[in-house]
Formats: structure tokens, C-alpha cells, sequence
């Protein structure tokens, strides 16, 4: 948690303040004693607040910071609801023979735990006007892409292949000398929704699942799987 001046936070000054009049006065504390608490308290709390905040970036382009703001959105509450699924099935699947689709599901929801961080990177690094996205960039992404769907299939196939479309969208940008910023960004926002779509199909089907009915468990499997899979096609956007 990155340090905060308690000055720019007047609830956690104030919660300070009331630990050391409260230490002091009413359980009798020395002041010595009392006086490094309070600070402590006070620098947590500030501490807190500013890890609650969303992170303020220098973006030359307004459109830009209002789509990546609404990604950041997007992708705390699919934090949120995965965070809920993988809870569920924590209580629902706990027999020995459900371990391997315990561990699939937690294992998509970890992923997806790392969304937030991931576009915190993303935006830092489409910081300045010197950082338009370079076709260079691009191409390596789609390249990483077009490796993967070779051995593809099915659903993953289909992720894959709408994800090359859009980079070679974003490539043509940038080689017209457009900002290819923005379009890369709605591309991580089509698979932060896509990745929700599928977390629900998932939540729904948990509830309702029947445990002695092989093929509705592999299709939980195969739902988890999806989900991973789309979080490592994140990963494709954000890195370089």
C-alpha cells in the first residue's frame, strides 16, 4: 500500500484526533504513548483511502481516460462477482472426485482477480503524447495472437479470431497515423463484458448444477476454461 499525507485526508486526521483525545483523557494514557499511535492511525486510514481511489492519469486525449476509466469500472465489478462465484463453489463442490472443477473455477477466478492491476499497467503506459501505439507493438500482439489460434478451437477459436480483427483494425489506425490508444482500449472493454457473459453462464449453471451429471460438470469445466482463456487474451493487449 503506497504511503498518503493524512493532510490531504480530513476522515482519517479526524479518526487520528479521536484516538488520541480518547487514549488521553478517557483510558488515561500518557501523551508520549498516544501522540505515535494517533499518527499511525492517521497515516493507515489516509493510506486506505488513497489505495480507494482511482488512479489519476496524464492522458492527452479525453476520450481516451473516459474509456479507460469506465475498463477500470468494468473490471472491478467482474473482480466482484468472481470473487462471489469462486465462494460458491468453494461451498458447493467438496468432494474429493469435484476437486479438479474446484481448482478450474478458482483458478479462472484468480485470474480474473488481476484485472484491475493489469489495466492500472495498461494506462500508465499510454501516459504522454509520445505514446501512441507503435505498429510495431501491434503486429507483435497480433502475431501472439495468430500463434495461438493455431492450435485453438471451438470457443477459444472464436475469442481469438474476433481479438486478430480488432488488432488489425488497430494496426491500420496507427499506420494512418491515428491515436490507436483508444482502440485498444474498447478491445480490452469487448473482453472485460465478454469475460462477464461467460462468468455468469458460469454462476448460473453452478447453482443449478446437478453433481451426479458428468456432462453438466464438463460443461462447468469447459465454461472456466473460457474464462481463463479470455484473461490470458487480456494479457495480449496490455503487454508491449
Amino acid at each position: 500500500m503506497k504511503f498518503a499525507n493524512p493532510l490531504h485526508y480530513p476522515i482519517a486526521v479526524l479518526v487520528g484526533a479521536i484516538v488520541l483525545i480518547g487514549g488521553v483523557r478517557f483510558l488515561g494514557f500518557p501523551s508520549l504513548i498516544m501522540l505515535p499511535a494517533a499518527a499511525a492511525v492517521a497515516t493507515g486510514g489516509a493510506a486506505v483511502l488513497k489505495s480507494r481511489e482511482p488512479e489519476i492519469l496524464e492522458l492527452d486525449n479525453p476520450a481516451l481516460e473516459r474509456e479507460l476509466q469506465a475498463v477500470r469500472q468494468q473490471s472491478r465489478s467482474l473482480v466482484e462477482k468472481s470473487t462471489a462465484l469462486r465462494t460458491e463453489a468453494a461451498k458447493l463442490l467438496t468432494d474429493a472426485g469435484q476437486m479438479d472443477l474446484l481448482v478450474s473455477v478458482e483458478t479462472a477466478c484468480n485470474l480474473t482477480a488481476e484485472l484491475p492491476s493489469k489495466i492500472d499497467q495498461l494506462g500508465r503506459r499510454l501516459q504522454g503524447g509520445d505514446s501512441l501505439l507503435a505498429v510495431s507493438d501491434l503486429q507483435q500482439q497480433l502475431a501472439e495472437v495468430q500463434s495461438r489460434l493455431q492450435g485453438s478451437s471451438g470457443v477459444a477459436q472464436e475469442q481469438l479470431s474476433k481479438l486478430a480483427e480488432s488488432l488489425e483494425r488497430n494496426i491500420q489506425l496507427a499506420r494512418q497515423g491515428e491515436d490507436a490508444r483508444q482502440a485498444q482500449v474498447l478491445s480490452l472493454s469487448t473482453l472485460i463484458l465478454d469475460s462477464a457473459g461467460v462468468l455468469q453462464e458460469l454462476q448460473n449453471k453452478l447453482r443449478t448444477l446437478n453433481l451426479n451429471n458428468s456432462e453438466q460438470m464438463q460443461e462447468l469445466r469447459s465454461l472456466s476454461q473460457e474464462l481463463s482463456s479470455a484473461q490470458s487474451n487480456v494479457d495480449i493487449l496490455v503487454s508491449r
